[in-house]
């Protein structure tokens, strides 16, 4: 079987962490995420993990080494990668889609979920400091940030598209289908 790499677009609280960490477990899938080169900046610099800092470092890095800096990183990681499926977790703009198209076995999934879903779902996890503080009016405001805007974008471009509105095992026999799918 050849390599099967995945690469998931969504706005913020969608699904794909969920998407990710079921692939692993299920299917042994190696992931990687984009915002994990930015959290260990942080960490390394003793910095909170917020949202903020995340865009902060983002934008510096893009500015000043290239817009398609993460993106070469992340092509370069999944193309190394050993496995049969590989994931690319929090593509986020259209030069991510550029690098990563470039490696045999590669698929864009979008995930989505309806605004108040995902609201609710970002403020259960916590993921980033300061999130379960956040008002709906704030998780939209984010949505505005530069880091975000590009998402929707991508999320067109994306062969496949998931909606997960639903419970965790509704997500789940989605993901099947598109392995089933690429399987083939």
């Amino acid at each position: 079987m050849a390599k099967i790499i995945i690469g998931f677009t969504g706005l913020i609280a969608s699904g794909k962490d969920a998407s990710k960490k079921y692939l692993e477990q299920k299917y042994g899938a190696k992931s990687f995420r984009f915002s994990t080169i930015l959290r260990d900046i942080l960490n390394r610099l003793d910095l909170p993990i917020n949202r903020d800092n995340m865009i902060e470092i983002s934008t510096l890095l893009r500015n000043t080494f290239g817009q398609d800096l993460l993106a070469k990183v992340m092509a370069k990681d999944v193309a190394a990668a050993a496995g049969d499926i590989v994931v690319a977790d929090g593509v986020r703009r259209l030069q991510d889609i550029k690098y990563l198209g470039q490696i045999p076995g590669f698929t864009l999934v979008s995930v989505d979920a309806d605004p108040k879903t995902r609201y609710e779902r970002m403020i259960i996890r916590n993921e980033n400091e300061g999130d379960s503080q956040k008002t709906f009016t704030d998780f939209q405001d984010d949505h505005e940030r530069e880091t975000e805007k590009t998402i929707p974008e991508v999320m067109a471009a994306a062969k496949y598209h998931i909606t997960n509105n639903g419970s965790l095992e509704e997500l789940f026999a989605q993901i099947d289908k598109i392995i089933i799918k690429l399987k083939e």
